[in-house]
């Protein structure tokens, strides 16, 4: 008997083996449950595992994010921790990835490291590197630090999103290649900054030109105010969209055309037939829960798909629980509950860059002239879809 059931159990090994080695819709469907990561080493197997790799590889276009919130135990930012062990569970290739966290925590301002030699500061050159060595090479990672943060919870798109003032906190998004949508990273300093550098960028004279999301750096130095206007004007002709804020520093990509403390600007272009966005302008008269949710509510008129939609709140760090005596989460919920399926990200900063832009039936509203981009004690809440 037992013979029998050796037998048995070996005839199964070898008709698993054989549909394992020679039949690619079994495998294909089988490695669509496995994370991207474990996905690129199975892929040196065999040639029929490759392949089959290769194919799920270009299904997978889903955005998807990880986000942090609280004290970490260790010497790195709570992102930072948690990172590396949520990069192995991710479904997708990532080919550009959006990082923000508070300034506070990341600059170590708010810890004591220097008694520790072994210890090293959160925005060390090191820190950065091991950010840059999660990802796979020749992926762009754009690593931001500001006042506050805004975060949707990792796992659902969902969960409530939280507005976080104070505190550790940060996200990072992960953008696969998607068919029809082009995502190109910029970083300009006063140095680097040209009409030519511009068109190379993909800001200017580009018909495809869909969203820029921009973040300009140390921008209160002198000559940042004229520096930033240098970015905004020629963006304002455009048909795109424009949002973004003046944030504390850049971590990534590193700088190699401007000296430390310097002013400057990064972003992302984005364009591509597949490309949707809109925007709305809480300003300053917009203070208290029911106006806000009235205000975002517009976003509804500009019928933004909901898959593959991401939403962003750039806010003064003026606004927030201040602002709607003493309510937290006001702007970050009346956006859940107008669109309670789409995740937001974002920041508090010294400044904020948008206006109201919404595409209804072919007709734009607008409102982009250089001036009208940039504001104080307001919040900018955007939609963004990638197709």
């Amino acid at each position: 008997m037992g013979e029998n059931q050796d037998f048995t159990v070996s005839l199964q090994d070898t008709k698993a083996a054989y549909v394992l080695s020679n039949v690619a819709e079994v495998v294909e469907r089988i490695l669509t449950f496995v994370p991207t990561k474990s996905l690129l080493r199975i892929a040196s197997v065999c040639r029929l595992w490759r392949n089959c790799a290769r194919r799920v590889l270009r299904t997978q276009q889903q955005l998807t994010w990880v986000s942090a919130c609280g004290p970490s135990n260790t010497e790195v930012h709570a992102l930072c921790s948690i990172l590396a062990e949520e990069v192995e569970k991710v479904f997708l290739l990532p080919k550009t990835v959006l990082t923000m966290v508070d300034c506070e925590a990341f600059n170590g301002q708010a810890y004591c490291y220097r008694q520790s030699k072994a210890k090293k500061n959160r925005h060390s050159p090191d820190t950065v590197e091991e950010l840059n060595l999660l990802f796979p090479k020749g992926c762009d990672i754009m690593g931001i630090a500001t006042p506050g943060i805004v975060l949707t919870p990792s796992g659902s798109c969902s969960s409530p999103p939280q507005e976080y003032q104070e505190g550790e906190a940060g996200f990072a998004i992960m953008f696969p290649s998607m068919e029809g949508v082009h995502i190109k990273p910029f970083h300009f300093c006063k140095k680097s900054i040209s009409p030519t550098a511009l068109k190379e960028a993909g800001l200017v004279d580009n018909p495809d030109l869909r969203v820029v999301l921009i973040f300009v750096y140390e921008a209160y130095k002198s000559g940042g105010a004229r520096f930033l206007s240098q970015i905004l004007e020629p963006l304002a002709k455009s048909k795109a969209l424009i949002a973004g804020g003046l944030v504390e520093s850049v971590f990534s990509p590193t700088r190699h055309c401007c000296s430390q403390g310097a002013y400057g600007v990064v972003g992302l272009a984005l364009s591509g037939p597949k490309v949707q966005g809109a925007s709305v302008l809480l300003d300053q008269d917009i203070s208290n829960p029911k106006a806000a949710e009235a205000t975002i509510r517009r976003l509804k008129a500009a019928k933004v798909p909901e898959r593959n939609t991401l939403g962003f709140m750039f806010a003064c760090v003026g606004r927030g629980q201040n602002y709607y005596n003493n309510q937290t989460n006001v702007e970050a919920d009346a956006f859940h509950k107008v669109f309670p399926n789409t995740p937001l990200f974002g920041l508090f900063g010294n400044g904020e860059i948008g206006c109201d832009r919404i595409i209804k039936d072919d007709y734009t509203l607008c409102d982009t002239d250089t001036d009208s981009l940039q504001h104080e004690y307001t919040t900018v809440m955007t939609l963004v879809h990638l197709g």
